[in-house]
């Protein structure tokens, strides 16, 4: 497919057609090629440490200065650790597009309130000499703001200026005037360390070009944009309208974060209220800007998870051995030889496993057990077979496949490669569910969705519960779902 050029704009209309190009090409030399990256690019990198450290020293400054007098060096070490983690949780070492000390400075004040007031208290318990009046913790809480939030605002223009010294290469998705004007403010402020080197449209989309303009490379392809992310060395891609509502949407975002690229939804408040929401947007030139995520960015929540799933996966099956004793019985005894059924299924980030359950029914061949949707009808079923699938029983060897790591106890339902295929041309947000592992049970199965529903909103709640991640989610999905056993509501 032939890749076009189209011309860089700088204001929101223009009057031509684009010109097409022959290939994609790397950036140019000359003024359009990107500044030195080294030093930028290490100190974007560093600026988390560099928050921190800026932290770390407006207590300090507040400790020798105001605080009540000895104060404990253990305690001051503790305090560290504790602002530390308040801060993360806070979300305040986040990097934004448009950080600013004053918009942090609420946050930082009450923190540090809490975290003087409550350090002093238990301090005093332990030891009445330490104790101290509320108008020198009150100081020391306030220095140790002020100094913060000045530090801050230093490490926030030194990021800047880096990013404007070498801002990364970007790709902007999207087309019309809308992405137009998008690109437009990333090339005139590169501040927001963001430089568009391409911009991926629809095939045969016809795009217009100011004249005199210097022109940018236009994919029509995911093809074209894959290769462009590679000749590029592309660290940001720009969606202008949710990927969701593009009919190669999922497949450019698993593109860009396959290869590490941070991917943005950047686009006008009137086109997002109605699809997505965040707490804190963030905003590039009055744009609402909002990170998106292939998956939850908590490491350690997810090895708890892992290891939950791991824990309670062999508690079940220990517990539950002389159950699975009896259904494999009852199998054998009824149905014949073969009591565990083997399905390929596709499983998180698009890895194909080996799916375990208690055999229900012998298709007539592979092709039938790969294609067929639904065989809760079928006349070859036997009772046992039935009352498997109505009490979920049939369900019991999946704790294998969670004990392995093949699957999560909560997450999306696992499909067959030919059903993802299918479904993932028919609805732009099924590709995205399979950005966690897959579960057992899940938000749209403890919503009901099992058996012959529809997709398009099981694929809605998959994706609903993957950007409200949390254990306590999991934990409630765990409950719903015991509780749907009794109810015999299997498929």
């Amino acid at each position: 497919m032939t890749t076009e050029s189209a011309p860089v704009p700088r204001a929101a209309q223009a009057t031509a057609v684009r010109r097409v190009a022959s290939a994609i090409r790397p950036p140019r030399s000359g003024q359009d090629a990107p500044a030195p990256r080294p030093a930028g690019h290490v100190t974007r990198r560093r600026a988390p440490a560099a928050l921190m450290t800026s932290d770390a020293l407006a207590l300090g400054l507040a400790v020798v200065l105001v605080a009540p007098w000895p104060w404990p060096p253990a305690v001051v070490l503790l305090q560290a650790a504790v602002q530390s983690l308040l801060h993360g949780l806070r979300g305040l070492y986040r990097m934004g597009l448009s950080p600013s000390a004053l918009a942090e400075l609420p946050a930082l004040a009450g923190l540090a309130a809490v975290q003087w007031y409550v350090v002093a208290e238990a301090l005093s318990a332990y030891d009445p000499r330490y104790a101290a009046g509320w108008t020198a913790l009150g100081c020391a809480a306030g220095l140790q703001t002020l100094a913060g939030c000045g530090a801050r605002a230093v490490v926030h223009r030194c990021r800047r200026w880096s990013a404007a010294r070498g801002p990364e290469s970007t790709l902007v998705v999207g087309d019309g005037p809308l992405a137009d004007r998008v690109v437009a403010v990333l090339q005139e402020h590169r501040r927001y360390g963001m430089r568009p080197v391409g911009q991926v449209v629809g095939s045969g989309t016809e795009v217009d070009e100011a004249p005199g303009e210097v022109p940018l490379p236009v994919l029509g392809s995911v093809q074209d944009a894959g290769r462009a992310v590679v000749q590029n060395s592309v660290r940001h891609a720009v969606f202008t309208v949710p990927p969701e509502a593009l009919a190669e949407g999922a497949e450019l975002f698993a593109l860009f974060t396959r290869h590490g690229c941070r991917v943005w939804l950047i686009t006008d408040r009137e086109a997002v209220a109605h699809c997505r929401t965040a707490p804190r947007p963030d905003h590039v030139w009055g744009f609402a800007a909002y990170s998106l995520c292939a998956a939850p960015r908590r490491p350690l929540a997810r090895r708890v998870k892992r290891a939950m799933d791991a824990v309670l996966a062999m508690t079940a099956l220990v517990a539950a051995s002389p159950l699975l004793a009896v259904c494999a019985l009852a199998v054998r005894v009824c149905d014949g030889p073969g009591v565990i059924f083997r399905q390929e299924r596709i499983g998180g980030y698009g890895r194909p496993f080996t799916l375990l359950k208690f055999r229900t029914l012998r298709p007539a061949d592979a092709h039938e057990s790969a294609t067929r949707w639904n065989v809760s009808s079928d006349r070859r079923m036997s009772r046992v077979g039935r009352t498997l699938r109505r009490t979920s029983l049939d369900e019991l060897p999946q704790l294998w496949n969670v004990v392995r790591g093949d699957m999560s106890l909560v997450g999306p339902r696992p499909e067959r490669p030919y059903f993802v295929k299918q479904f993932s041309r028919m609805h732009p947000g099924y590709r995205a569910r399979h950005r966690m592992p897959v579960g057992i049970t899940g938000l749209a199965q403890v919503h009901g969705l099992r058996g012959d529903t529809s997709i398009e909103d099981r694929a809605r709640f998959d994706n609903r519960y993957i950007e409200t991640w949390s254990l306590w989610q999991d934990l409630c999905v765990l409950a719903r779902t015991a509780g749907s056993v009794f109810r015999l509501g299997g498929s």
